[in-house]
C-alpha cells in the first residue's frame, strides 16, 4: 500500500484495523470511535449508512460488530480515496462501499426509508472565519457547517432511515437542544443519551445521542463517561469501552 505524501497508518484500539490518516486532511479522532461504540446495530443483517463518513472509520470500525452492509458517504474526494485505500488495506473489499457524494444530493440508487441504522459524526461548529478556511479548506469543512447543516444532517438522516429505524450521532453537548429539536422535527424521537467528560470534574465536552424513526416518548440518559484521569491516562472504564471490551 502505497501512502501518499503526510499520510501515515493508524490503528483503531481492540482491533487489528488500519486507518489511513492524514493531518492535512482529516484524522479520527475519540468522538468517531466512541460513536461507533455506541450505537446499536443488528448482529447477523441489515443495513448501515454513515454520513460525514471521513476516512471511512465509523463504517470500518462496525465491521467488527456487524454483518450488514455499510455504505458511507463522504462529500471530500481526498477523504474518499483515504477511505476506499483503507478498505482495500484491511481487505474489506464487499461489507462497505464508499459513495463520494454531497448529503443533500446522495445518488437515487441509494434508496431512501430502507436503512435500519443511520450514523453521522458532523461538522460541529455552526461558524468559520476566512482565516480558518484559507489555513486548510479540508479542516475546516469537516469542523464547520459549511456544507451542510445541523438540520440538514437530521434531515437527511430522517429521510434514509426505516421506520424504528435508528438515528445515532456525536455532537457538542452545547447543541443538545438544538439536535434534540430537530430530531422531532423529521421524525427522530431521542432514545438515548450518553455525556463524555475529559476529566472528572471537568463540563462534558461530547454528547452521544440516539433516536427511533417514529419511535414512542420516553430518553435514557446513561452514565457519563469520564476519559481521563489525574494523570492524563485513559481511566479504566473508558478503556473499556473504547477498545470494545
Amino acid at each position: 500500500m502505497n501512502l501518499l505524501k503526510e499520510e501515515r497508518i493508524d490503528f483503531i484500539a481492540g482491533t487489528p484495523l488500519k486507518v489511513i490518516q492524514s493531518p492535512n486532511v482529516f484524522s479520527f479522532s475519540i468522538d468517531a470511535i466512541l460513536l461507533g461504540r455506541f450505537v446499536q446495530v443488528p448482529i447477523q443483517k441489515g443495513n448501515i449508512l454513515d454520513l460525514c463518513t471521513g476516512n471511512g472509520v465509523i463504517p470500518l470500525l462496525l465491521t467488527t460488530r456487524t454483518k450488514a452492509s455499510l455504505v458511507g458517504v463522504e462529500i471530500q474526494s481526498k477523504l474518499v480515496d483515504m477511505a476506499r485505500r483503507t478498505l482495500t488495506l484491511n481487505e474489506i473489499h464487499n461489507q462497505v462501499e464508499i459513495i463520494e457524494a454531497d448529503l443533500n444530493y446522495i445518488p437515487a440508487n441509494i434508496k431512501k426509508d430502507f436503512f435500519d441504522v443511520v450514523t453521522c459524526n458532523p461538522p460541529y461548529f455552526e461558524t468559520v472565519t476566512e482565516e480558518e478556511k484559507n489555513k486548510n479548506i479540508h479542516l475546516a469543512i469537516a469542523r464547520h457547517e459549511i456544507l451542510c447543516s445541523l438540520e440538514e444532517v437530521i434531515r437527511v438522516c430522517s429521510s434514509y432511515v426505516k421506520q424504528k429505524g435508528k438515528v445515532a450521532l456525536v455532537h457538542r453537548p452545547e447543541r443538545l437542544t438544538d439536535i434534540m429539536t430537530f430530531m422531532r422535527a423529521y421524525r427522530i424521537e431521542p432514545k438515548r443519551i450518553q455525556f463524555i467528560h475529559p476529566k472528572q470534574g471537568k463540563e462534558a465536552n461530547m454528547v452521544l445521542i440516539e433516536g427511533i424513526k417514529d419511535g414512542k416518548a420516553g430518553v435514557v440518559c446513561l452514565p457519563p463517561l469520564v476519559v481521563y484521569n489525574e494523570s492524563g491516562e485513559y481511566r479504566p472504564e473508558f478503556s473499556q469501552v473504547y477498545e470494545g471490551k
